[in-house]
C-alpha cells in the first residue's frame, strides 16, 4: 500500500471512529470530526497533512 492509499485509508478510519464515539459515547465528538475535516481543507490548499509525517515515521513508501 503506498502513501496515498494509506492517508485515505486512515482519513476514512478516523471518521468511522468520530462517528462511533459520537454515538455510543458523547455527541461533543463532533468537534474530533470538525478537526479532521479542517485537516482534510488545510492539506489540500497548503500541499501538507500531518498525518503524511506520521505515516512516513511508520515506514509507509511513496508520495501523498
Amino acid at each position: 500500500m503506498n502513501l496515498c492509499q494509506s492517508l485515505r485509508l486512515l482519513a476514512g478510519i478516523m471518521v468511522l471512529i468520530t462517528m462511533a464515539l459520537m454515538y455510543f459515547v458523547s455527541i461533543q465528538f463532533v468537534w474530533l470530526g470538525v478537526f479532521i475535516g479542517a485537516n482534510l481543507i488545510q492539506s489540500a490548499f497548503t500541499k501538507t497533512c500531518p498525518a503524511v509525517f506520521i505515516l512516513k515515521k511508520c515506514g509507509v513508501q511513496g508520495k501523498a
